[in-house]
């Protein structure tokens, strides 16, 4: 991310640069679900079997489509081929489609594939993620209810990237063969959602990790490292705090082309 905001100044630009208000919050546990649920489902899916949805909730900031497009490429690189891409700006991208609630839900419940990644970045609160376009929300049960239904027992990992987005690491969402990895605890603000943020915090540090981690759990984890490092150097506070749960099926899921 090119990060525009000088250290002395990140006190003033809390508010210009984080998603939302914020309140004190617990330290981030790497959770991970009882192994005797469930056996593994083994840790390699080949990248041409994997079905990714990449969601940009907010125009506001061209960090979000940045952070999308930028993990389109990555995937494409790596020889993921069923990516679907919905934007928060369409007369920037007219060749996306638009992130409103129905064709979220449409492109989450269906695809095919025999793994599934859903990366959404945005602006959130405490009930959700923004979807500007649509004048909406994306809610903790609405995205469990749509992997239900399009990815059901499959490796499934889900990225949410905004403030609060701990919210979705719900009773719910805690499946076996789900890795959720969100970038804040659910009372904490994530940063670098300015109008001059190129990708924001948490989707710089995912981008800049994901061609060293050779699986799921060591990217959130290397991912989480680097947040907690650039916040420090930035003098934002309170932290962030991103969140990782891994489920015991997926304990060592390797990610794409790794």
């Amino acid at each position: 991310m090119s990060v525009r905001v000088r250290t002395l100044l990140a006190a003033a630009l809390f508010l210009a640069t984080s998603c939302t208000t914020d309140s004190a919050g617990a330290p981030p546990p790497v959770e991970r679900a009882p192994q005797a649920e469930v056996a593994s489902v083994g840790g390699t899916v080949p990248p041409d079997r994997w079905r990714a949805v990449l969601i940009a909730g907010d125009n506001s900031s061209p960090a979000f489509d940045n952070g999308v497009e930028a993990m389109r490429d990555k995937l494409a690189g790596r020889g993921v081929r069923n990516i679907r891409v919905l934007t928060s700006d369409p007369v920037g991208n007219p060749s996306f489609q638009v992130a409103t609630a129905a064709n979220v839900s449409n492109a989450l419940r269906n695809g095919g594939g025999d793994a599934c990644l859903v990366f959404i970045t945005s602006h959130g609160d405490e009930s959700g993620v923004v979807l500007r376009a649509a004048k909406g929300m994306v809610e903790p049960s609405t995205l469990g209810n749509a992997l239900d239904a399009g990815c059901g027992s499959r490796p499934t990992v889900v990225i949410v990237s905004a403030c609060h987005s701990g919210i979705f690491l719900t009773p719910a969402m805690r499946q076996p063969n789900r890795v959720v990895l969100t970038a804040a605890a659910a009372n904490r603000v994530s940063f670098g959602c300015g109008a001059g943020d190129q990708y924001t915090y948490y989707d710089q540090c995912l981008l800049q990790q994901f061609d060293g981690a050779p699986t799921w759990r060591a990217l959130a984890v290397a991912t989480r490292a680097c947040v907690e490092s650039l916040e420090r150097r930035m003098g934002v506070k309170p932290p962030s705090q991103p969140q990782i749960f891994v489920g015991a099926a997926v304990a060592d899921l390797r990610v794409p082309g790794r």
